[in-house]
């Protein structure tokens, strides 16, 4: 009998005790639960959509344009089922979202997976860890992203604030690009002649050219806000080929995160966004209603030779203001905000280098202080000649290249062929660490600017510390050009015109608070240095945002082999995976 008391009376201390550790430390328990499961469906289907007094039929989801809006809470898991039902093969990419373990979900069609074919399901399964703000997602085949694109919002983890004031209300500004055109026939053909595709009809704003286009007064982004009050504007650049100048009339923005990194606010009239880039700006309305209507505009900032579309969206600011009836409204001025010229490479220096990382201890800025593996890569345009299914003049065509090397998308996914050790005949692992041709990167180009190609990917030991330098090139000519890389961010140590000086630039990078991002413009005629850690294990994409230059081969593969640990390892794919 005085066992058994013995016995409850320890049980009743252990379950007091635990209780105890529960009350003092109740994040171990919670920790194990902080996410929530998220189910989405994602129908890829045809729709008939109207711009620019043309109708034509777009690839979307769920008949929508921009597509539906993915909202999940940092440590959240997502499901997103996806069913093509048209005609071409689809991927969907979660761009910024890190991946960590989750390769198999990152969707570049050929690098982590074979497309979904017509009729095919894939579900996409990862989880958002350590990540808050706005990315997006697209389409990451061919140029089906012109209209396959929408929103992620991750917001905070349950209380947790915002490290700048709470705004009123928070909106999605989608910037995306319209071709009346079919654009899968229009890079189809350039492909073929070996030349560049036609230029877009026009640039939008949430789907929408506005009224400075053709028949496009009724397609116009409205934005109502009420005096006095804040609001977090989530710019999101999904346009295909052009960087983007956005500014409001006669309103300042402050910039206080970029790429779903929290950043040193900054006050700017006027905010540039490359295509794969997100920048989040507080809009404070001013204290009373204006007499005055505010226009929103963005136009492309463009460097390269080619012809490029000059021409500008705009959507409305209007003021809620009830005492004042709408044919009185009617007769508001509207006021029109001031942009860069096309071409201001001065403006973009100087706009990239005010943007830091907050660098607090709620949210460090962990730049890797050493540098285990150091590549330079040259960015840029060069030629290569025709195959015979081509009909090129010269019998050459347009191409773009890292270090010389023209991107070849292989027949299976590079990540499969890794994963099961079945490299051989799919890629090679010697893709060069320097150009394999040193020269005056921005000054006279060489004689011969053959382009050679392969698939070509680099290996990375996990957990290595990487600094990459990326020189563009006058070759054709220089031309800015925002590299955008898979499965991590990285730190923006440094930038500059000119060539890269190995010697001198180094010392003035920045340690101590750079840029936090996914997506980096490498300056026309200049270089941009960033760092990284190799911590998730896997193949992982690098290529230029721009998708002319993606199209002609600006796009390489880093592959992070698994750590020592289980949780250093990928796991194997799952059962659902398209095959090709």
């Amino acid at each position: 009998m005085g066992s058994i008391n013995l016995l409850a009376t320890s049980t009743l201390r252990a379950l007091l005790l635990a209780l105890c550790i529960f009350c003092i430390f109740p994040q171990l328990i919670v920790s194990k639960h902080t996410g929530i499961t998220r189910h989405y469906k994602f129908n890829i289907v045809m729709q008939n959509v109207t711009r620019l007094c043309q109708t034509k039929s777009i690839v979307t989801v769920n008949g929508k344009i921009p597509g539906p809006r993915i909202i999940a809470r940092e440590g959240d898991r997502l499901l997103i089922k996806v069913v093509n039902h048209v005609q071409y093969n689809v991927t969907l990419h979660w761009h910024g979202v890190r991946q960590l373990r989750s390769g198999w979900a990152d969707g570049p069609a050929y690098i982590t997976q074979c497309p979904i074919q017509t009729g095919q399901t894939y579900v996409y399964n990862f989880t958002v860890t350590g990540q808050r703000g706005t990315l997006f997602w697209h389409a990451h085949i061919s140029w089906l992203r012109v209209t396959l694109y929408g929103p992620i919002i991750i917001l905070p983890k349950k209380h947790v604030s915002y490290p700048f004031p709470h705004p009123h209300k928070e909106i999605p500004i989608i910037f995306g690009e319209w071709w009346k055109a079919d654009t899968e026939t229009i890079i189809n053909q350039a492909m073929q002649t070996g030349g560049a595709p036609n230029i877009s009809d026009a640039f939008t704003i949430n789907a929408l050219p506005g009224p400075l286009y053709n028949c496009s007064a009724k397609d116009t982004f409205k934005l109502k806000v009420k005096p006095g009050k804040t609001y977090l504007l989530r710019l999101i650049n999904a346009a295909l080929n052009d960087e983007l100048f956005f500014s409001i009339a006669n309103h300042t923005l402050t910039v206080v995160e970029t790429d779903a990194v929290y950043v040193k606010p900054f006050k700017t009239q006027i905010v540039l966004i490359t295509p794969g880039q997100t920048t989040n700006v507080l809009l404070q309305a001013k204290a009373t209603a204006p007499n005055a209507t505010f226009v929103m505009a963005a136009r492309p900032y463009a460097t390269g030779p080619a012809a490029f579309d000059n021409t500008t969206t705009s959507g409305i600011l209007e003021y809620d203001n009830p005492s004042v009836s709408s044919s009185k409204k009617k007769k508001h001025p509207l006021l029109k905000p001031s942009l860069p010229v096309f071409n201001d490479t001065t403006f973009s220096m100087k706009f990239a280098k005010k943007v830091r990382s907050l660098a607090t201890a709620k949210f460090p800025a962990k730049v890797p202080q050493e540098v285990d593996r150091r590549f330079f890569f040259t960015v840029g345009l060069g030629i290569l000649p025709c195959s015979q299914n081509q009909t090129c003049p010269n019998n050459t065509r347009v191409a773009a290249s890292i270090n010389n090397v023209s991107f070849v998308q292989p027949n299976i996914a590079l990540l499969q062929a890794h994963f099961f050790n079945q490299s051989k005949g799919v890629y090679t692992t010697d893709f060069p660490a320097n150009p394999p041709l040193k020269f005056n990167y921005t000054g006279t180009p060489p004689s011969n600017i053959m382009a050679t190609t392969g698939t070509k990917v680099v290996v990375l030991p996990f957990n290595s510390s990487v600094e990459l330098v990326m020189q563009d090139t006058s070759i054709i000519s220089a031309e800015s050009h925002p590299l955008h890389l898979h499965g991590f961010n990285f730190f923006v140590v440094g930038q500059g015109f000119g060539n890269f000086n190995s010697s001198k630039d180094p010392a003035k990078f920045n340690l101590v608070d750079p840029v936090e991002r996914n997506t980096v413009g490498v300056p026309s005629g200049g270089w941009v240095a960033i760092r990284f850690l190799a911590d998730n294990p896997g193949v992982w994409f690098m290529h230029c945002h721009l998708e002319v230059h993606t199209s002609w081969g600006l796009k390489m593969a880093w592959i992070v082999t698994d750590g020592k640990r289980p949780n250093q390892k990928l796991p194997p794919p799952p059962s659902d995976l398209p095959k090709c």
